[in-house]
Order: structure tokens, then sequence, then C-alpha cells
């Protein structure tokens, strides 16, 4: 193929374009990065305070939502267990989050880390956190497994 004058502006204007190209898609991966972190932290707040209608909003109709103990539950299952939860939930953190997004599909990774309390006990959880997000309108969980951390060895 011989190269003429034409292709060799058209290679030198992609060229010269390509670094604002990927800025301009590394700058709108930050920002749906930053749209799925808060979606995630609605889900942890209305997990708190027991927000029924947030919850139905922030989840699929699809949802699967397995605990670490092995326990799978639909939307329904999930969304009846927070309702009715007897422990209150002192507190809940979502440390070491990152989210890796592939076209319309957000995973988030996480610890889970709370403190419960249920007829004077406390418990302290520390659990990791696997969350699927789909975008259909705006990120919504899809799927969720848990798993705990085997014991230290003694």
């Amino acid at each position: 193929m011989k190269l003429s004058r034409r292709h060799l502006a058209v290679a030198g204007a992609l060229a010269l374009g390509a670094p604002t190209l990927i800025r301009s898609a590394q700058a709108q991966s930050a920002d749906e990065s930053a749209t799925v972190k808060k979606t995630v932290e609605d889900l942890r707040t209305a997990y708190l305070k027991k927000d029924k209608a947030a919850l139905e909003l922030l989840t699929t109709a699809q949802l699967t939502y397995s605990h670490s103990d092995g326990r799978v539950e639909d939307k329904a299952k999930f969304i009846e267990g927070v309702m009715n939860r007897k422990a209150t939930v002192k507190s809940l953190e979502y440390p070491d989050l990152t989210v890796q997004i592939v076209g319309n599909t957000a995973i988030v990774r996480h610890l889970w880390v709370s403190e419960s309390e249920l007829d004077g006990k406390v418990t302290n959880t520390k659990i990791g956190v696997m969350q699927v997000l789909q975008k259909d309108g705006g990120w919504k969980l899809l799927a969720r497994s848990s798993f705990r951390f085997p014991p230290p060895p003694a």
C-alpha cells in the first residue's frame, strides 16, 4: 500500500488526538466509578436505616444475595431480612472498596466491618464482600456474595 500525504495527515491527526480521547475515557470511567461508589454508599445507608423504599430502588428484580454462612436470598427475602432484623447495627463500614467497570456491569469488592448488638451481646463482624451492580437507568445491585476469612494459624 502506498502512503499518501492524506494518509499521513490522518495518522498525524489521530496521533495528536489520541491523548485527548484517552483522558476523556479515563474521566468518564472515573465519573462512572464515583457513581457506583455512591450507589454502594446509598445501599449501605439504606441497610442501616432499614429504608425499604431505597432498598427496592437500588436492587434489581433478579437480585441474588449470598451471606457468609452460605444462605442465598432473592430480593424479597433480602429486604424482608433487613426490615425484620432484630439486632441493632451500631456501625457498618466498607473499607478497601474497589470498583471495576465492564460495560454496564460494575464489580465492587470491599470488607464488611460492623458492630451489632442483640440482647445485650455485642458482635463484631469482618467479612469479605463482592457485589455486582448492573446499569439499567442507574446502578442497581444484581448480586452479592460474601465470605469469612480463615482463622489465623495457631
